[in-house]
């Protein structure tokens, strides 16, 4: 089926949800993955690896539209660049990417701060080849995906002792609502930096922790941890948060209700 958007990493969280939407509004996609996957619900997906650039020209052959939501901490800018690379031969004519707030104000220079926040330079590497790369582009900077928190908050929990971040905070963002921003984006015209999309509210590490211990009837020791580094330091001043953007709807209060209720 011929499609007109391509969307990377549309098998993951966040690409799933876009891929859904997109079909929702009768959108022809094609799916980037990097296993033979066949064809899933009329969508069609095809094989390709950024990091390597195998099957990445084949791609976005006759594509309109890509959504980039594929990425990582390590080599992202450098997979971007493979697919800008193949974009810009095949005469894409907008590029949707998906970054972070604070990718600009959270500075990495240490290895402890590449350590744990090494995701912030990546993105804002990915962001300069977007900005750079000729094709129109609208890129969304999103706060930490409430889904994703709750992966690092459950994880967390299995230990008696809990270590908690001090000072830390973070504005969780529903990862659906983040979804349908990026359709929007990929159904309008470029854009260039649209504004951020934050959660609506913003908590203390050790509160998002408490939330869920108190939903999931446990108890847990914390033990206060000061992360050192730039990077911390910057977290812990709020550069990962857009409160004159908290526009999100969803609570981490609501997920946690919604995640944890008897079937």
């Amino acid at each position: 089926m011929a499609s007109s958007i391509l969307v990377t990493g549309g098998t993951g969280r966040l690409g799933t949800l876009v891929v859904g939407r997109l079909r929702a509004a009768s959108e022809s996609v094609r799916v980037l993955s990097r296993h033979a996957h066949g064809t899933d619900d009329g969508g069609a997906r095809v094989i390709g690896d950024l990091a390597t650039g195998a099957g990445v020209e084949a791609a976005v052959a006759g594509i309109r539209t890509v959504v980039h939501c594929a990425g990582n901490a390590k080599g992202d800018a450098a997979m971007t660049r493979t697919l800008v690379r193949a974009a810009q031969d095949a005469g894409v004519q907008h590029l949707v990417f998906i970054s972070v707030v604070g990718a600009e104000r959270v500075p990495v220079v240490s290895g402890v701060d590449r350590a744990v926040f090494g995701y912030f330079a990546a993105k804002r590497a990915a962001e300069q080849v977007v900005a750079e790369s000729g094709i129109p582009y609208s890129t969304l900077r999103a706060t930490q995906f409430q889904e994703s928190m709750l992966a690092v908050v459950r994880q967390m929990a299995k230990s008696p002792v809990i270590p908690a971040p001090t000072g830390t905070r973070f504005q969780p963002v529903a990862v659906d609502e983040v979804a349908a921003a990026l359709v929007e984006l990929a159904l309008g015209e470029p854009a260039g930096a649209v504004p951020d999309l934050g959660g609506p509210r913003a908590y203390l590490m050790a509160d998002l922790i408490r939330g869920y211990l108190a939903a999931t009837g446990r108890r847990r020791l914390f033990l206060p941890v000061r992360f050192p580094g730039a990077a911390a330091a910057a977290i812990r001043a709020g550069a990962n948060l857009v409160p004159e953007r908290a526009v999100g709807k969803q609570t981490w209060e609501e997920l946690l209700a919604e995640q944890t209720a008897a079937p």
